[in-house]
């Protein structure tokens, strides 16, 4: 990890030194409430996932229905602007192959068999 002393010594030069007492009772406060905040915005985001929100751009109508029909490996695939990918989609057992060509799918599907022996 980079150390930068000079910026170190800059503030230190330039500050004058808390008394620990008073930092430890400051770090306590500054703790708490990152604590709070970071609660209340994991039970925003669980709410708003539990009410139906959890795709907040086709919520407020930023997708358009060409958007919202795409899988993810296409939409990836549109937004690095590669014209033909192989997806190997692996869900269980259960293999699937996508070849993307120019925004269409070609889909081939393979069930594997347990080979644990």
């Amino acid at each position: 990890m980079f150390r930068f002393k000079f910026l170190r010594n800059i503030i230190r030069r330039h500050t004058r030194p808390i008394p620990e007492d008073n930092a430890s009772k400051w770090k306590r406060r500054l703790s708490l409430a990152y604590m709070i905040l970071a609660w209340n915005a994991f039970g925003l985001v669980c709410y708003q996932i539990y009410i139906g929100k959890s795709d907040w751009a086709e919520y407020h109508g930023l997708k358009t229905e060409e958007e919202l029909q795409l899988t993810p490996a296409q939409s990836w695939a549109k937004t690095l602007g590669i014209k033909n990918a192989q997806v190997i989609r692996i869900s269980g057992l259960n293999v699937t192959h996508y070849e993307i060509k120019n925004g269409n799918n070609k889909t081939n599907e393979l069930k594997m068999e347990n080979t644990c022996e």
